[in-house]
């Protein structure tokens, strides 16, 4: 029994669809989710927005009973007619619920795909965990082939391990064996952050039919409004724990209400703020920083073309393409981290060598997506900005001035990463990168995690930086709303061969390329929404 005193199969409202009750998320210092109720209907689309820090995804947990240690849930959740009470549910309800009922697709498919196993194998154990056996081998093979062929990739990527695909196909991998498990609720957790605009869009769209076509449930977490207009039917906006606004995606886009949604809409970087918000780069200064035919391959994979780059102090580089483009091996190459087959990097005008050794720690500095990869999770922030400040050999800094230049408050030296908000981490991460007072800075997909209000003030920080310390930049991005508000020139990669360059603006707005074109027609979508929603308030 319940605390409603209903038994835990009993429905508590209709037979069809997910509701939830009265959900609590507390933890034993504070109540980190505050109660509140929702509905999603068969085959409709609840998207659950708001910053960083603001329960929405521990609010998916919390119906999936996936909490961290510590955090508990308190509240009824029903799926399709059965209901089950979030705080005393037992393992053997909540094995009826995972995988059965209701399936959590995360953020990085690296986190539900093992490495070892082929993906075809990890589809067919999910069939024979939802059939609790064998079907036999040539009934498995069809169907993992199916469950491919549903999510538009071909039956030999089943043979193929999640480390031979890009990232859009190891997230329809990963939507594959979600929905071999035919749940009724699919509880999609940012599935397309690190994707480029197009991967973006196709993703979400095959979500989308794929859940009409089974008439499941989706709740889409996502902090991008630019992928739930058009696709959601609802919309939760969440902040601080607690619900500021919920209606249909037509109310609450294009009519909010509360001042916090108004403010998420206004952040929302567009591609139509290309020279609008973008200082012009110095014609006048030399590139210091020149990459000349850089090649890179893994196995009889080629990762990268021949890709030459230059950019001058105080300027902003864009380099964008599609997730396996080869941008981030780019960056990581002119960084030292990966040693090229062929190519030279030269910092004015002197020959840097290949891979790390020689580099010196005030010569260029990278940013990268998540900063749990550059701090320590044991250390305080002071104890990872110290051994900075010494790798880098400057003694005349200190933490608190690398607290300030990046706006945080010193006060938080004491505290260790998981303590701090991902907005906080990142400027911190940046202020780690800052210490050796590097002459260019890299930033690989360091705001594309972050929601929009936060990547709004963490791309401010970023400008100001550039400003003061005369950095040159190299800003590695899926996102060309992101490119429009800071970059001064881009560069577009595919399948590792930069195919246009140029002038921001340009780009932009008159792209020569087949892919350039398709990149910026699926981001123009979303500044269309906007500038309508701005012309009707």
């Amino acid at each position: 029994m319940s605390d409603t005193g209903l038994p835990a199969t009993m429905a508590v409202g209709s037979a069809q669809g997910v509701r939830v009750l009265a959900l609590q998320v507390e933890s034993a210092e504070r109540t980190i989710v505050q109660p509140f109720d929702a509905a999603v209907l068969p085959g409709e689309m609840l998207a659950i927005i708001g910053e960083s820090g603001s329960g929405k995804s521990l609010t998916a947990r919390a119906i999936t009973g996936l909490l961290p240690r510590g955090v508990r849930a308190t509240g009824h959740s029903e799926i399709d007619g059965y209901s089950y009470d979030l705080a005393a549910s037992s393992a053997g309800v909540w094995r009826e619920v995972r995988g059965r009922r209701a399936v959590l697709l995360l953020q990085d498919p690296f986190t539900s795909l093992s490495p070892v196993l082929r993906c075809g194998e990890q589809i067919a154990l999910t069939v024979e965990a939802r059939l609790g056996r064998s079907p036999g081998r040539a009934a498995l093979q069809a169907e993992v082939e199916r469950r491919l062929a549903e999510v538009q990739l071909p039956a030999r990527v089943a043979k193929m391990y999640p480390t031979e695909l890009s990232g859009g196909m190891r997230q329809r991998v990963a939507i594959a064996a979600a929905l071999a498990a035919e749940p009724r609720l699919l509880i999609a957790d940012e599935p397309t952050t690190a994707l480029d605009a197009s991967t973006q869009g196709e993703v979400l769209d095959l979500l989308r039919s794929l859940q009409l076509a089974h008439r499941m449930s989706l709740i889409l977490i996502s902090h991008d409004l630019g992928v739930i207009e058009g696709r959601a039917d609802r919309v939760c906006v969440m902040r601080n724990g607690e619900v500021v606004e919920q209606g249909t995606s037509s109310q609450v886009l294009q009519n909010p209400q509360h001042e916090y949604t108004r403010a998420l809409i206004a952040a929302n970087p567009s591609i139509s703020d290309a020279a609008s918000s973008v200082s012009p780069a110095p014609q006048s200064n030399p590139p210091i920083l020149v990459a000349t035919s850089v090649s890179k391959s893994f196995g009889d994979t080629a990762a990268l073309t021949d890709a030459s780059v230059e950019v001058a102090a105080g300027e902003v580089l864009a380099i964008v393409g599609e997730s396996g483009s080869g941008k981030s091996t780019l960056a990581r190459a002119i960084a030292g981290l990966e040693v090229p087959d062929t190519g030279t990097v030269t910092l004015h005008s002197k020959q840097l060598p290949a891979g790390r050794r020689g580099r010196k720690p005030g010569q260029i500095q990278i940013v990268f997506q998540d900063p749990y990869s550059t701090l320590n999770p044991s250390f305080t922030i002071e104890q990872s900005l110290q051994e900075a400040l010494r790798a880098g050999g400057d003694r005349t800094r200190t933490v608190r001035d690398l607290l300030e230049l990046v706006e945080l408050d010193s006060k938080l030296a004491t505290r260790r990463p998981s303590q701090l908000s991902g907005g906080q981490r990142q400027r911190v991460s940046i202020a780690r990168a800052l210490a050796p007072n590097p002459e260019v800075l890299i930033c690989d997909e360091s705001v594309s995690a972050l929601d929009v209000s936060v990547q709004a003030q963490i791309l401010a920080l970023l400008a100001r930086l550039r400003d003061e310390l005369g950095l040159a930049m190299l800003f590695i991005t899926h996102d060309l709303g992101v490119v429009a508000r800071i970059a001064n020139n881009v560069i577009v990669l595919r399948n590792g061969e930069i195919v246009e360059r140029g002038e921001t603006e340009r780009v932009l707005r008159a792209p020569q390329h087949t892919y350039t074109k398709l990149l910026v027609a699926a981001a123009e979508q979303d500044s269309v929404h906007r500038e309508s929603r701005e012309a009707r308030e």
